[in-house]
């Protein structure tokens, strides 16, 4: 058996902090989002033989370094609430791990590199990129933190995931003026509903803090229900669009219109006590009709 000397096992954990940091279970946001515009944009599976090497270089982009961005500022704004809440407990600030000078060089080293590949991405994924970054130092940092800004807090996810992910996938293939006006909204709408009760996980520990979260201002169970609103506006919004063929046509939408009731359901019953792992389920349950949804777009070659 090896065994690592002194100094190197400081290092190896300080590296699997690092990782941490960067949260690699929410990277999936990011592609899948960004998958799903690609789609939108080319009508196919796989991007084009063409966008391949651009494509490649948005996923290091939309995982790890725009993570690893958003989330040092984020940790390191949030370190008071972050003490005071059990869930943060082994988070690498928290845990000294990583000091606050760590945290400020990988927030600038990932930013820089970020919009360094973005550029050579193309014009808008580096726009994109640029708004995303801008977003998520407004979400953490003072005097702004929107976090901290009920209702604004909510904004600023559901454009960022709900709206601005996907768009960048869409921009790899095609103007981004072109992007599905109601698929926009369904996604502003999808990630509101979602992003309502992650601020119940923390609200304790936020107000203790002195953080004026969504459920810190309106308790909990306003943003459960404020949650279950959203969603139900987005179910019903998917399946106008289905059913009116507003995005394209198909001769029966029945799995879609099946789904709906199980969709509200997994919601409902997952928001009453909510949890990553629950919501990440809920996430699941959506990607039914999603990839239902993107079977009939691609058979049917959208519209021109």
């Amino acid at each position: 058996m090896v065994l690592l000397r002194p100094a190197a096992r400081p290092r190896a954990a300080r590296a699997w902090a690092v990782l941490r940091l960067t949260r690699p279970w929410f990277w999936p946001l990011g592609w899948a989002a960004a998958y799903a515009g690609s789609v939108l944009a080319t009508r196919g599976w796989w991007p084009p033989a063409e966008a391949v090497p651009r494509s490649l270089a948005a996923l290091v982009v939309l995982g790890p370094l725009v993570w690893a961005s958003v989330l040092a500022v984020n940790d390191l704004h949030d370190l008071p609430s972050d003490r005071r809440n059990p869930r943060k407990s082994t988070a690498p600030l928290v845990t000294a791990l990583l000091t606050e000078a760590d945290l400020v060089r990988w927030h600038i080293g990932a930013s820089v590199a970020a919009l360094g590949v973005a550029a050579a991405v193309g014009p808008d994924f580096a726009a994109g990129t640029a708004a995303v970054l801008l977003l998520g130092w407004l979400y953490s940092a003072p005097p702004v933190r929107l976090k901290a800004r009920p209702g604004l807090d909510v904004a600023a996810n559901a454009v960022t995931v709900g709206v601005l992910a996907p768009v960048a996938g869409w921009s790899l293939h095609r103007p981004v003026t072109d992007y599905p006006v109601p698929v926009a909204l369904l996604g502003l709408l999808l990630v509101a509903a979602l992003y309502l009760p992650t601020t119940v996980l923390d609200a304790d520990a936020d107000a203790a803090a002195g953080d004026t979260t969504a459920a810190v201002r309106w308790t909990p169970r306003v943003c459960r229900r404020a949650g279950i609103a959203l969603w139900v506006a987005a179910t019903a919004l998917w399946l106008v669009s289905c059913h009116l063929d507003l995005l394209v046509r198909r001769n029966s939408w029945l799995l879609q219109t099946v789904w709906a009731p199980v969709l509200v359901a997994g919601y409902v019953v997952a928001v009453r006590r909510p949890s990553i792992p629950r919501l990440a389920a809920v996430c699941l349950l959506f990607a039914v009709p999603a990839a239902d949804f993107l079977l009939a777009w691609v058979a049917a070659g959208g519209p021109s």
